[in-house]
């Protein structure tokens, strides 16, 4: 297959955060300058920025957190604990570390929820395809059927006790991109209240968590990625309080070639890119990693099962935006999410 006219664009899908002082801080309060900090780690653009004086070190500590996370379980790297585990597959168990362990059964646990749909082992999937590295291209059928066979998050076998990690076929892998960053976002942010922060933001390239509220005690706004803009445009926004938002589009990485775009989002069971009305899912709640597991489940299942579903959810919310630039909302955001963005239409604000 020719690959002359292949162009690969890898985009950090970043949602703006608009922060807002009507009011800093009131009364003889003094106003604080936000300190802010930028880094590339798990293979996007990372920002903490803080609102209270002299934490410079707390945020020194976040990234290291961050980096110490990537160091296990990056897919954008070599030699972490994921590598021994699949480089071990239908071998041995490997012992893993605590952040490993934690983050994989978590991960086999959403797997299970989507039914497959999600998968923590769809490693050999992604790596043929490679959508956002210098070696992506558009695998055969043939190539797509035998990577197929790897994939069953059932052949995980996690053991509490010893905290190893077993995969039962050989050259089977494991792939947390949809779900170790979320964790990355979490941990940041617990560093940061236990070094004294109040007022904060954890921007992981669209993993955002707030840390309580503005300075002056209102809401944050959070801008959400316009999925037809790769560099931040956003369609609309809104207002949370020690929430975490998190979204996944189509367009946050592809392959192009001959005129089709080929998104990074695969489906386990055609072993093909996710082929929905859908282009992107963003939930809203407490903690960054059910958030990031969360927005691929329930991508797989569409906008009207995906509504459905998180109505049974306690404490989550949901935006999804089809290829038609409709967007339809979770009852709690109703009267929250405002469109900014004309090319956009809410469905069903009321």
């Amino acid at each position: 297959m020719g690959m002359r006219n292949v162009t690969i664009r890898k985009n950090v899908f970043i949602v703006i955060v608009f922060i807002i002082f009507m009011s800093f801080f009131t009364g003889c309060k003094k106003t604080v300058e936000p300190v802010e900090k930028t880094e590339y780690m798990l293979g996007t653009i990372c920002t903490i920025k803080v609102y209270d004086a002299d934490k410079e070190e707390a945020i020194t500590k976040a990234f290291t957190r961050i980096k110490n996370i990537e160091d296990k379980m990056s897919v954008n790297k070599d030699g972490t604990e994921l590598d021994a585990v699949g480089d071990a597959s239908g071998k041995n168990p490997v012992k893993v570390s605590d952040d490993t362990f934690y983050v994989l059964k978590k991960g086999r646990y959403y797997s299970e929820q989507a039914n497959g749909a999600f998968d923590i082992t769809v490693g050999p999937l992604v790596k043929l395809w490679g959508i956002g590295t210098d070696k992506a291209r558009v695998p055969s059928k043939e190539e797509i059927e035998v990577k197929k066979s790897l994939i069953n998050y059932k052949d995980l076998i996690l053991d509490e006790q010893n905290k190893t990690a077993f995969l039962k076929i050989p050259e089977m892998s494991l792939d947390l991109g949809g779900i170790a960053k979320g964790y990355a976002a979490d941990e940041a942010a617990r560093i940061l209240k236990e070094n004294g922060v109040q007022h904060g933001i954890v921007n992981l390239g669209g993993n955002i968590l707030a840390i309580n509220s503005n300075p002056d005690g209102s809401p944050w706004r959070v801008g959400i990625q316009n999925p037809f803009e790769a560099r931040g445009g956003v369609l609309g926004s809104v207002e949370i309080t020690n929430k975490t938002v998190v979204t996944s589009g189509i367009y946050e990485r592809y392959l192009e070639q001959n005129g089709k775009k080929y998104h990074h989002i695969l489906n386990p069971f055609t072993g093909y890119p996710m082929e929905d009305s859908l282009a992107s899912v963003t939930i809203i709640t407490d903690t960054s990693i059910d958030a990031d597991a969360m927005t691929k489940n329930i991508f797989y299942k569409g906008i009207d099962k995906g509504l459905e579903y998180v109505k049974t959810l306690k404490g989550i919310e949901a935006i999804f935006v089809t290829k038609d630039k409709e967007v339809y909302i979770t009852d709690g955001l109703k009267g929250n999410l405002k469109i900014s963005n004309s090319e956009f239409t809410l469905k069903n604000n009321k």
